[in-house]
């Protein structure tokens, strides 16, 4: 989730905090800033330096943490060095900025996805975990992702990727009392609703935006929240996230490199739950996450 911050002046807003941020960070060099656009939590831009080159460069006006930033740099560096996926040159991440190397647009053909499907399912199946969490909790935008160790997969999915979301305001005034107690209803039956999984790397944040592309062509991640948890958590995010037609070869070609049932479909909804509520709790408009929400939960709710 990344992008600017909307303002009375969002350009000129954004161009000045980047721009500042940098030379105070000792990025002396650079002499423009041009703010990004597509994403949604922290203002973002391509710095040009004097020398011609250029870096992508992220801020968050009021930090959500001191971390913040420490943990994607280490996402990132876990996701390419234990997950073999290429992400992006760290240049610099302190409390106030995130600095790192210029990514390309991905291409639009299905031989990209095609090589996305090899890299994530590698990700996937050869960084398997005896427990579900991560050694410290990050963010999922500007939100805490709770990472608290558990052996049990369900409990922790339950716990720590859906029932977490019900204390937040915005979750609060979109779903009634029947509609959070489905939820409950539902996190009690995970067990019989989703099948006996290990736990993984996964990137956490994967919708389609958040997978680019570089010089080469190779695809690169960006913007993770990462864990050890199911692997179909990062699959469900980017299937229902609106991927490109050209997509579906990553889909096909996944679910045959990775062993997956015919039936993983029907359990994205289920685990894009998470997602969903993440986006209710942070953003106005939701962009229709609290219907996708209540749809998903109506077969939860108490008849009269």
């Amino acid at each position: 989730m990344r992008d600017q911050q909307r303002g009375a002046h969002p350009v000129t807003d954004a161009t000045s905090l980047l721009l500042e941020r940098l030379h105070a960070a000792g990025l002396t060099d650079v002499v423009a800033v041009e703010p990004a656009t597509g994403g949604l939590a922290a203002t973002a831009g391509l710095a040009r330096r004097s020398d011609g080159t250029s870096v992508f460069v992220k801020a968050f006006g009021k930090p959500p943490s001191d971390d913040a930033f420490a943990a994607e740099a280490e996402g990132l560096t876990v996701l390419r060095e234990a997950g073999g996926v290429a992400t992006p040159e760290i240049i610099l991440a302190d409390r106030d900025l995130l600095v790192l190397s210029v990514l390309e647009p991905r291409p639009g053909t299905e031989a990209f996805w095609e090589q996305f499907a090899h890299a994530l399912a590698h990700l996937h199946t050869t960084t398997r975990h005896p427990r579900f969490g991560w050694h410290r909790d990050n963010w999922l935008g500007r939100r805490r992702q709770v990472n608290t160790w558990d052996d049990n997969g369900f409990e922790f999915f339950a716990q720590h990727r859906l029932l977490r979301w019900l204390g937040e305001r915005r979750v609060q005034e979109a779903l009634d009392a029947a509609d959070r107690a489905a939820l409950e209803r539902l996190c009690d039956r995970l067990p019989e609703l989703l099948p006996v999984r290990p736990a993984c790397l996964t990137h956490g944040d994967l919708w389609a935006l958040n997978v680019m592309a570089a010089s080469d062509g190779r695809p690169v991640l960006i913007d993770p929240a990462v864990s050890y948890t199911w692997a179909e958590v990062d699959l469900a995010h980017l299937w229902t996230t609106a991927p490109p037609p050209e997509a579906h070869v990553f889909f096909e070609l996944y679910a045959e490199l990775t062993g997956l049932d015919r039936d993983w479909r029907e359990r994205m909804p289920i685990l894009q739950l998470r997602q969903h509520l993440a986006v209710i709790a942070q953003f106005d408009p939701d962009w229709g996450a609290a219907d996708l929400v209540r749809a998903t939960l109506a077969p939860f709710r108490q008849r009269p």
